[in-house]
């Protein structure tokens, strides 16, 4: 099913081969995979909802919370069509929209730009050094695990900076993340089953009195 669904996003984000041919049957089989993915990304939502409110490891001397995924109103919902920044500050949509992200096998935009998010508010010289380097070795430099669709010149002046790390190493690969993920997987996570059912009212039923 993985390998399946992995070749329709293929289909979906890279260039057909001319050779391949655009005939009826290919664009018909094409359709029939893309609507399975999108089925089977509210499954893997749901799932994902349900492993993220794992608690983390205790703080000494403070009671340990546990994440909790609280679903929004609709008119909650709705908010986040207004703006990516209004769906990346609700904790349940930007639940909802890694998981979509990991359904599309492009989740490490998202990751990215979390990491860069936490990365700017480290104070310590030491720290800030260490979490450069782990973010250029999962992310940036040749066949990282994790590599980002960035231009080669973004990627050798992250090189460098990285060498005397600041907080704004990655400030370009980060608005470009940003940008690549506003301008393509938003609209497409917005047009989404899962979204419209989020923005969908309650349908009040009035049952008839009894005579």
């Amino acid at each position: 099913m993985q390998s399946a669904m992995f070749l329709a996003v293929q289909h979906d984000c890279v260039p057909m081969d001319k050779s391949a041919g655009n005939g009826p049957k290919v664009e018909e089989k094409r359709e029939k995979m893309k609507r399975t993915l999108l089925k089977d990304w509210k499954t893997r939502l749901s799932y994902f909802l349900q492993n993220s409110s794992a608690p983390g490891k205790p703080k000494t001397g403070k009671k340990s919370k546990q994440q909790t995924f609280i679903k929004p109103s609709p008119e909650e919902a709705q908010l986040w069509a207004e703006a990516f920044d209004e769906l990346l500050a609700s904790k349940y949509g930007l639940a909802a929209f890694r998981a979509f992200l990991k359904s599309e096998f492009c989740e490490e935009n998202i990751e990215f730009w979390l990491a860069c998010e936490d990365f700017k508010k480290t104070k310590s010289p030491q720290k800030l050094s260490s979490k450069a380097r782990k973010i250029y070795t999962d992310f940036i430099e040749k066949e990282a695990p994790k590599e980002i669709n960035i231009d080669f010149q973004t990627k050798t002046l992250i090189a460098q900076n990285i060498q005397e790390a600041t907080s704004g190493c990655f400030t370009t690969a980060q608005k470009r993340v940003y940008s690549l993920m506003e301008n393509n997987s938003y609209p497409r996570f917005l047009e989404s089953e899962f979204y419209q059912d989020l923005c969908k009212k309650p349908q009040i039923t009035t049952e008839p009195h009894a005579t």
